[in-house]
């Protein structure tokens, strides 16, 4: 009897180390919405969320204090729905985004910047510098465009030859990196427009993301190519060991000190991996909007606390947050 308890008991502790420790560690819980999201993003540090419906529009929220900072309203008069947004690196500035249109906001003093159109192509992702001035979106017409609102500068990056579907943008908004349906993701200088280090994928890149210091990007695709890459270098340090096959991603951020990457899927799936091997070292499960069939969430926006909590938003209208320690 001793023996098979002991097997049984090394067998659990096994499974738990291998990418379940952290699994039922929810610490908080938060409703923004009861009708779910169009569209989720938090900040860097998992502080504020910035949530739109189609109901009751765009609202900024600080998760620290469980209140309700503004409400924005329709980001246009014909309230078509935001597909996609991005809060700065410094908290200060967002941009929300419908597939035709998007508007800068100054969070600081809860007031709109602007609205402009796109013409002939619609928006994938958007992504906003710390001066709340240089944007940058992807655009289905295989374009990443940068703009400087303040002067009406554009830039437009010709590189890729198929839709662009992720974009990021380093906090000074000097560094852009883009991915695309064209198995190819770059890091370019805005000023010029110049590559700076072109990464081969072996299909479509869906998602990109820049550690804020400049140490290190990550492209993922749909068939688990998923590389972190040495921005010094730029040569792969090394790529995630996935367990499930062809899993999506639909967000994805380091954390401040590069030693960490959270991701999201569009089936509730949260994960963190250690970006010096790939390991996979804690996963979660999304909440999903309750009576809704399929019972699932995409998980718009992933984000690490300076505590170490893994925080995440959903298209359930959630966001939740999961200890680490």
């Amino acid at each position: 009897m001793y023996k098979k308890f002991l097997s049984v008991s090394l067998l659990f502790s096994t499974f738990a180390l291998s990418g379940c420790l952290f699994f039922d560690s929810e610490v908080q819980r938060w409703h923004l919405a009861q009708q779910g999201s169009t569209s989720l993003s938090l900040s860097r540090d998992g502080r504020f969320a910035l949530i739109s419906t189609n109901i009751q529009g765009i609202a900024l929220w600080d998760l620290q204090q469980n209140k309700k900072l503004a409400d924005f309203g329709s980001q246009d008069q014909y309230h078509n729905s935001v597909i996609t947004s991005y809060i700065s690196d410094n908290n200060r500035y967002a941009i929300t985004a419908t597939t035709q249109n998007f508007a800068v906001w100054d969070l600081g003093w809860s007031q709109a910047h602007g609205l402009w159109s796109v013409d002939n192509a619609t928006i994938q992702d958007v992504a906003i510098a710390n001066n709340g001035t240089d944007v940058l979106l992807a655009l289905n017409n295989g374009k990443a465009l940068f703009i400087d609102i303040t002067n009406g500068r554009r830039l437009e990056f010709l590189a890729h030859r198929d839709k662009v579907n992720s974009v990021a943008l380093s906090a000074n908004g000097h560094y852009a990196l883009s991915g695309g349906n064209d198995h190819h993701a770059y890091l370019w200088d805005t000023r010029s427009g110049q590559i700076i280090y072109s990464f081969k994928h072996s299909s479509g890149v869906n998602q990109v993301a820049l550690q804020r210091d400049g140490k290190f990007a990550f492209s993922a695709t749909d068939n688990n190519d998923n590389i972190i890459w040495d921005l010094t270098t730029g040569k792969k340090i090394t790529q995630l060991a996935m367990k499930v096959r062809y899993q999506t991603f639909s967000s994805v951020r380091f954390s401040d000190n590069g030693q960490r990457l959270v991701t999201g899927t569009p089936s509730r799936r949260v994960d963190l991996w250690r970006t010096d091997n790939g390991e996979n070292i804690g996963d979660w499960r999304a909440e999903v909007q309750p009576g809704t069939r399929p019972a699932t969430a995409v998980v718009y926006d992933v984000a690490i606390s300076p505590t170490g909590n893994v925080v995440a938003g959903s298209s359930a209208g959630y966001a939740q947050a999961w200890s680490t320690d």
